[in-house]
C-alpha cells in the first residue's frame, strides 16, 4: 500500500469523528434534518465552482448512469448522515461511535453476499483485533461494561445509518469508472438533496427551526467542508484503490480520533486504555491491509 492510499483512508475517520462529536454536542440547537439539508446544500455550493465544467462535459455519462447515482445518493447523502443526526438526538456519542464501528463487519458481509468476495483468515483476525480495540476504548478497559450498555431509541437509527454506509461503500463498485470524482460527488449531492428538501420542510412545519447564530453557522460550515466534501472525495478514492473491505476497516479509527479530539478541544485526558485500544486497531488495520 502506498502512502497516499493510507492518507486517503485516514482522513475520513478523522473528520467523521468530529462530525459525531459535534452532532451530539449541538443536538439541542441543531435540528437533525436542518443540519443534514444545510450541510449538503453548502457542500454543493463549495464544490460546484470546481465541478460545474466537468458536470457539463460529462452529462452523457451522468444521464445514462442515473440509476446507480440515485442509489448512491440515497444511501450516502440522503440516508447515512440524516439517520446519524436523528439518532444523536436520543443516544450518546459513545454509543454512536461504538455502533458506527460495526460498519467494517457489515461491509465484509455485504461484499460476500453481493460480490462473492472471499474472506481471508488474516482479514477476519484483523477485524476482530480492531473491534476489540474499539471495545477497550469505549469501555475504558473494563470490557464487562459492554454488557451493561443500554440501547436507546437513537441506537436503532445509528445502526440503520451504519448499514446504509456499508451498502454505499460496496455499491461504489458500480460507480461509472469514466466519471470524474468531482462530477460524481456533485451529482450525488444534487440527487441526495432532492428527498432531503421535503423532509426538511416537514421538520419546519413541526416547529423545529435552526437558529442562525455564529456557533451553529460555524458547525454547518465544518460539516459541509470537512466530513462532506473532503472526506467523501478521500473515501471514494480509497475504496477505488484499496477496495471496500480494506477501506472499511479504517472506520475503527473514529473512536481513536474522537479521544484525541476530546483531549485537544475539550481538555480531556488520555489513559492507558486509549493507547491499548489504539494499538489493537492499528494492528488490525495493518494485518488486513498488509497484502495489498
Amino acid at each position: 500500500m502506498t502512502l497516499p492510499s493510507w492518507l486517503f483512508a485516514l482522513l475520513p475517520p478523522l473528520f467523521w469523528a468530529g462530525n459525531v462529536v459535534l452532532g451530539r454536542a449541538l443536538h439541542a440547537e441543531l435540528p437533525p434534518l436542518a443540519l443534514a439539508f444545510w450541510r449538503w446544500l453548502l457542500a454543493l455550493m463549495i464544490l460546484l465552482p470546481f465541478a460545474a465544467r466537468t458536470l457539463r462535459g460529462q452529462w452523457p455519462i451522468l444521464r445514462r448512469s442515473w440509476p446507480i447515482l440515485s442509489l448512491l445518493a440515497l444511501l450516502g447523502v440522503s440516508g447515512y448522515n440524516t439517520f446519524l443526526y436523528v439518532g444523536l438526538q436520543t443516544t450518546t456519542a459513545t454509543n454512536a461511535v461504538l455502533l458506527t464501528s460495526t460498519i467494517p463487519v457489515l461491509i465484509l458481509g455485504l461484499s460476500f453476499l453481493m460480490l462473492r468476495q472471499g474472506i481471508g483468515r488474516s482479514h477476519v483476525l484483523g477485524i476482530l483485533l480492531s473491534l476489540l480495540g474499539v471495545v477497550v476504548i469505549m469501555t475504558q478497559g473494563a470490557t464487562a461494561r459492554l454488557f451493561h450498555l443500554v440501547l436507546a431509541p437513537g441506537d436503532l437509527w445509528i445502526l440503520a445509518a451504519a448499514a446504509m454506509w456499508a451498502l454505499y461503500s460496496v455499491c461504489l463498485r458500480w460507480r461509472p469508472p469514466d466519471l470524474s470524482p468531482l462530477a460524481f460527488l456533485a451529482a450525488i449531492m444534487i440527487l441526495g438533496l432532492i428527498p432531503l428538501l421535503p423532509l426538511y420542510l416537514w421538520e419546519l412545519s413541526q416547529g423545529r427551526r435552526l437558529d442562525p447564530d455564529l456557533l451553529n453557522l460555524a458547525a454547518i460550515g465544518y460539516v459541509a467542508l470537512f466530513p462532506s466534501v473532503i472526506a467523501y472525495i478521500a473515501w471514494n478514492r480509497a475504496v477505488a484503490v484499496l477496495g471496500a473491505n480494506r477501506t472499511g476497516l479504517f472506520i475503527h479509527l473514529i473512536p481513536v480520533f474522537g479521544a484525541l479530539l476530546a483531549m485537544l478541544l475539550l481538555g480531556e485526558r488520555l489513559f492507558w486504555f486509549h493507547a491499548l485500544g489504539s494499538g489493537l486497531i492499528v494492528a488490525g488495520i495493518w494485518l488486513t491491509a498488509r497484502r495489498h
